[in-house]
């Protein structure tokens, strides 16, 4: 399930968004609202549900620490 609050990546290789990863803000109707941020730009994009995966936020990061 894609609850607001989680990390998602685009999983639709058609889309130009394709492989980004970013966090949901907002779930309506089917679709989800995804806050993309990167160095100087932010940009919030709606996808249907279908086009998106959720992704361990955690990953990559330094255990212990």
């Amino acid at each position: 399930m894609i609850f607001p609050g989680s990390a998602v990546r685009v999983k639709d290789s058609g889309d130009i968004y394709y492989a980004f990863q970013g966090q949901v803000q907002r779930v309506t109707d089917g679709k989800a609202a995804v806050l993309f941020e990167g160095g100087n730009w932010d940009k919030l994009i709606t996808f249907r549900l279908s086009q998106l995966e959720t992704v361990d936020a955690t990953a990559g990061r330094a255990k212990g620490k």
